[in-house]
């Protein structure tokens, strides 16, 4: 059995912003978070849709925070992306649920599985979750999510759209 991937906080406030907050279950039954990334998130204050979206997930699960290895250390990224890192190279086979391109560029040099907002997106349309990718990518740009016009295309493309 794979072990629960580990999610930074950019996939969960995109996909909760878009209202699809429960698309973080295509990467599996149990999501984890790590401490620093739940401080992070709690602080955008109780009203915030992240913060409600996380109290009534029951599969999500705030794990304590891992020492964050020297190797990851050393490339300089934020204390999210450096938690789910380090716990996913600390539990090996761990999918790091990332957006940061230079985290997911430290997660392929460390052979760590990573995938981003984008991927479960793309996943969920090709299991039949969601029935079209581009309204729910859609809404996430409008959200904040950057997504360049030629990515969002070659993407869409990937499933059919």
């Amino acid at each position: 059995m794979p072990e629960p991937p580990v999610a930074n906080a950019s996939p969960l406030i995109f996909l909760a912003a878009g209202g699809y907050f429960d698309l973080l279950q295509v990467a599996g039954d149990t999501v984890l978070v790590p401490s620093t990334v739940a401080l992070e998130i709690e602080r955008r204050g109780s009203a915030d849709v992240t913060v409600r979206a996380m109290r009534g997930a029951e599969w999500l699960s705030v794990v304590p925070d891992v020492p964050v290895p020297s190797l990851i250390q050393s490339w300089d990224l934020g204390p999210g992306e450096s938690a789910v890192l380090a716990w996913a190279h600390a539990n090996p086979a761990t999918e790091a649920l990332i957006d940061d391109l230079a985290a997911r560029r430290c997660a392929a040099a460390l052979g760590i599985p990573v995938r981003g907002t984008l991927g479960l997106v793309l996943t969920a349309k090709q299991r039949g979750i969601i029935t079209a990718a581009r309204p729910v990518l859609e809404r996430m740009v409008h959200a904040g999510m950057y997504l360049s016009d030629r990515l969002l295309n070659e993407a869409l493309a990937l499933v059919g759209e």
